[in-house]
């Protein structure tokens, strides 16, 4: 009997702290996923509308009806090249009717786009039959992974051609990697095939989540999407189900390092076709198993001995009292005897529930200590990596590592506030920002060439106290594109002075002027006009064009005067946030 309730008791241990632990990894799982999708959607979103707007400028029309002119082929060609390194991009090119590129901007590259017949991509399918196109493959010609946004050229109602932007995903997929070391769990992102494209872990890259027929390699190998590179099937136990409808699914990988059991939660992302899978590993639930198992086991048997001794101990007192009056006085010492022994097992009593109160607290400690040491090992190795990058100078990787530990750091404040509200309402992108720590944060990112360029820069830190309602990341964009545009205003300048000022009275009014030749009042009107620039404020005139969106999304204005002193003055008035109100967008 006492060994059937210590099986029925390890049985049920184990049960329940299994169960507990998947729970538990599960509801991480949500809202990992989460913030990676949201990430991502992010990241995509920030190219959508560049074919969109690209469309609109004339050259492309032009070029798509006069394909014979070299001349004005050849200009396109270095202005595409020029948006592409303005927006970051892998390759943009323009392609005809018929599927076939005449510009691109990898014009003078090794694997040129131009000339390339894409018309069996679907990007350009979408785009000819006059929507937006979206798709991942990666390229026949230049063999490198990409995401493709396409957009139809019109001529009134009739579709010259297509816009094609290209998208590198590498730079995301290394960023999601961060996020998910920083979150303790792997990612893989699959096609509508169910093959891996994107991966923290290099070796599930390229490879099919579901089992390869010859039917399924040669239609994979026909759509091109992958180019050349052979697909196989990723090693997994049991065979990955498609069809299943569980959010959550338990996997055991294979790979040369051996086997490791990951729970599988996976969330479709509709617009870009993906599906995004959050591989959360089970390592540390399995290693805490036999060490809970001995430790309820152990209280077990003392409870089971503790029983025992108690109902001894009371069939003893049944046969004291049915004792001889003779015996009275052994009887009173036998009393005395068990009473003593009573107050011990009592004693003994309270022990164990402290110590079992001290279990339950080391337990939450070592799990906080496990929770909170990842990412504390993780900065400390970023850290170390950039201090080497330091000393060779290799500034951008340096970079890239401190936004690696600013992401972590964030992450271990993450992981500390779960213990006070586990569950959190989800927010959206706009939210309340302090005007000054957006502020620094683009004076962060324009310092560098501010400093390259031996500009005066005019400004009072902490100037004004308060927040507006807007995204942070875009009002730094906005502030950054026109601190850039300044510096290059002032490249012949003497002398080279940028003011930044903040005045706060019914709004928030931010004001950047710089010393430069300022702005033709024939150019007032049209400076915020797409493809509009000047020859002092270098660009392609698409930046004082997104900045007013930008602005004008966040209830805001932006307007542009010439100074008595010589030089341009832009001004951003945006409503100040009242906490005591609802959100503007309500």
């Amino acid at each position: 009997m006492l060994l059937g309730g210590l099986a029925i008791t390890l049985k049920a241990t184990h049960w329940f702290y299994l169960e507990q632990g998947y729970q538990d990894t599960a509801e991480r799982s949500k809202q990992q996923m989460t913030e990676l999708v949201n990430f991502l959607d992010g990241s995509l979103s920030r190219y959508e509308s560049i074919p969109h707007v690209l469309s609109t400028n004339p050259l492309l029309r032009n070029a798509l009806l006069n394909q014979q002119d070299g001349k004005s082929i050849q200009s396109l060609n270095l202005y595409l090249e020029e948006i592409k390194h303005i927006t970051e991009s892998l390759d943009i090119y323009l392609v005809d009717a018929s599927g076939v590129s005449i510009a691109a901007s990898n014009w003078q590259k090794s694997y040129s786009f131009i000339g390339q017949d894409f018309s069996f991509r679907p990007y350009y399918q979408q785009a000819i039959s006059g929507q937006l196109g979206r798709y991942y493959a990666v390229g026949t010609t230049s063999n490198k992974r990409g995401f493709y946004f396409s957009y139809p050229i019109y001529e009134q109602l009739d579709i010259l051609g297509v816009i094609v932007v290209k998208l590198d995903i590498t730079e995301i997929e290394q960023q999601s990697t961060g996020i998910a070391r920083a979150g303790g769990y792997e990612f893989a992102i699959t096609d509508p095939d169910n093959i891996i494209f994107l991966s923290s872990i290099n070796h599930w890259r390229l490879r099919s989540l579901t089992p390869l027929d010859q039917s399924r390699q040669y239609a994979i190998h026909a759509s091109k999407r992958y180019a050349s590179r052979v697909i196989n099937e990723l090693t997994l136990s049991p065979s990955y189900d498609a069809s299943a409808t569980d959010e959550h699914n338990l996997y055991a990988f294979s790979s040369l390092k051996g086997q490791f059991d990951y729970m599988e939660t996976h969330k479709a992302m509709v617009k870009a076709g993906w599906s995004v899978h959050i591989m959360a590993p089970l390592t540390t639930i399995y290693q805490s198993l036999p060490l809970l198992m001995t430790l309820y086991g152990s209280l077990y048997l003392l409870l089971a001995l503790a029983a025992l001794f108690g109902y001894e101990r009371r069939k003893n007192l049944f046969r004291i009292q049915q004792a001889n009056d003779l015996l009275e006085q052994r009887v009173l010492a036998r009393t005395q005897d068990l009473q003593a022994s009573n107050l011990k097992l009592s004693e003994t009593q309270d022990e164990l529930i402290q110590a079992a109160k001290l279990t339950v607290i080391g337990n939450l400690s070592a799990s906080i200590n496990h929770e909170i040491n990842q990412p504390l090992a993780a900065i400390k190795s970023y850290a170390q990596n950039t201090k080497t990058m330091i000393s060779r100078n290799q500034t951008k990787m340096v970079a890239d590592n401190i936004n690696t530990i600013i992401s972590l750091t964030d992450r271990l404040a993450v992981i500390v506030g779960q213990f006070k509200s586990f569950t959190r309402k989800s927010q959206s992108r706009d939210s309340a920002t302090d005007i000054n720590l957006c502020v620094q944060d683009a004076l962060t990112i324009i310092k560098p060439e501010i400093d390259k360029q031996g500009v005066e820069l005019l400004y009072q830190p902490d100037e004004i106290s308060g927040e507006v309602w807007a995204d942070n990341v875009r009002l730094q964009q906005v502030l950054v594109n026109l601190m850039s545009n300044a510096i290059v205003a002032m490249q012949r300048s003497v002398p080279k002075r940028l003011s930044l000022t903040l005045t706060l009275e019914n709004q928030l009014c931010i004001k950047i002027q710089d010393t430069g030749s300022g702005i033709q009042e024939s150019q007032m009107e049209k400076i915020f006009e797409p493809f509009f620039t000047t020859s002092d404020r270098q660009g392609l005139g698409l930046g004082l064009s997104i900045s007013r969106r930008i602005i004008d999304s966040m209830q805001g204005s932006i307007r542009v005067s010439n100074a008595q002193t010589g030089g341009a003055i832009f001004e951003i008035t945006l409503p100040v946030y009242n906490s005591s109100r609802a959100d503007p967008d309500e």
